[in-house]
């Protein structure tokens, strides 16, 4: 735990923003830090603890946003944590360029490594998920006739990367039918287990899908191909963030996501995850300078990139840090069941997702019995102001509903009041 009166000093922030910053907006920024870490580290965890968070996330003027599933929003300290990053940056563009971070940026990967239970020598600073798939997809040295297995709620940035970098190889890629609402997860197991062939060298899946929510159950799919010497590559998009995630548990060798969904990073800013017994098996996507790197940063040597939104995620790890992860976890759950049982007992909606706590968490999918989920979602839009994604594929007609911790039981209550009027 950070100590109330010097936690600038040791942040990120503080071992980077200093150089700009004059002792008169030192003492300011601490003080401001020392309230909102206070704050975050309340031990009275009721409704309006939440709604104190809610005010840290600056949206537009009565947007209710459940569309974090598609891009996350930042709470104001990492917005003015990533600003100060960016000034420091242009401050002395050279210096912090080239090496003048160097030290934070490991802070950050050893941030990164401890949320995901692994070592920090297995992971790397990327850009997005679909960066990540594509350096699995290209380094894979596949034979003619070889299978790739993908679940068909894969997204298509988890996909295209398998079609384009293996299919004219002759691989075959192979798509595994799911069923949208398991009883349990050895339904999911068993449909990947019928489909491995002795052709099969990875399986490519998504943790939580981004179509209805769904949790796959990636440890117990990972033990199932490790015994047939299958590899196992995951799309963490839109589970990382959203609930603890153990990658050493899990035994998957690759896992890539975005952090600017549920961990509230800066845009354009990822983590690569590569088993160091797997990582040979990889080749860089970009090479210049450094490229004879052996360690897991061979995946990051871009020579220049956005450095500030980086940063960012070291502040938003910082944020998520004060809060506490399993307090934010249990406030996702708590969001899903409070929306479920609001809707329980009404015909007119049906839920898309699996109700089960192993087999979803802060996406839900609901259908409006008899309306069209665009039509639903232009008026939720145009009249309340509610902002969500409707689901078409998988003859779904719902909408994607995405329950994060900015949100109250309140707005919950402005959703489902909506959701009503327009059912009729």
């Amino acid at each position: 735990m950070i100590k109330r009166r010097t936690w600038l000093k040791n942040s990120i922030l503080g071992l980077a923003g200093a150089a700009v910053l004059s002792p008169i907006e030192l003492k300011a920024l601490e003080a401001e830090g020392d309230a909102l870490f206070t704050a975050l580290r309340s031990p009275d965890i009721d409704e309006k603890y939440w709604k104190k968070i809610k005010r840290q996330f600056v949206l537009a003027k009565g947007l209710r946003y459940f569309n974090n599933g598609s891009l996350g929003t930042c709470p104001q300290y990492v917005v003015s944590a990533t600003n100060q990053f960016r000034s420091t940056l242009d401050a002395f563009p050279s210096k912090y360029m080239w090496g003048g971070w160097e030290i934070n940026k490991e802070q950050i990967r050893r941030k990164a490594a401890t949320m995901l239970s692994v070592s920090e020598e297995t992971i790397a600073l990327i850009h997005n998920t679909t960066e990540g798939m594509n350096l699995i997809a290209s380094s894979m040295d596949l034979k003619e006739g070889e299978e790739v297995l993908l679940s068909n709620h894969e997204h298509t940035s988890a996909r295209i990367p398998w079609k384009y970098w293996q299919e004219a190889k002759g691989i075959t890629l192979k798509t595994v039918d799911l069923p949208l609402i398991p009883e349990n997860k050895e339904q999911v197991v068993d449909r990947f287990r019928k489909a491995i062939t002795p052709k099969t060298r990875v399986i490519s899946i998504v943790h939580v899908t981004n179509t209805n929510g769904m949790i796959l159950p990636v440890k117990e799919i990972s033990e199932m191909a490790h015994e047939h010497g299958i590899l196992v590559a995951v799309d963490g998009a839109q589970s990382m963030g959203m609930f603890k995630i153990d990658l050493d548990d899990l035994g998957c060798d690759y896992f890539t996501s975005s952090s600017h969904k549920w961990l509230f990073s800066p845009k354009g800013v990822g983590l690569f995850y590569a088993r160091e017994e797997a990582q040979a098996k990889l080749k860089p996507l970009i090479v210049c300078r450094g490229y004879e790197n052996k360690t897991i940063r061979r995946f990051e040597n871009y020579n220049t990139r956005n450095l500030p939104e980086l940063l960012g995620l070291g502040a938003a790890l910082e944020y998520r840090d004060q809060i506490g992860e399993e307090r934010i976890q249990n406030r996702v759950y708590e969001l899903k069941k409070y929306f479920r049982d609001s809707l329980a007992d009404d015909k007119r909606f049906v839920f898309k997702t699996p109700a089960s706590d192993d087999l979803s968490a802060g996406i839900q999918t609901v259908q409006v019995t008899g309306r069209k989920s665009t039509e639903v979602r232009k008026k939720l839009t145009d009249e309340y102001q509610i902002d969500c994604r409707p689901m078409s594929s998988h003859d779904l007609n719902g909408l994607r509903i995405s329950l994060a911790i900015y949100l109250t039981k309140q707005d919950v209550d402005y959703l489902v009041a909506a959701l009503r009027t327009i059912a009729g």
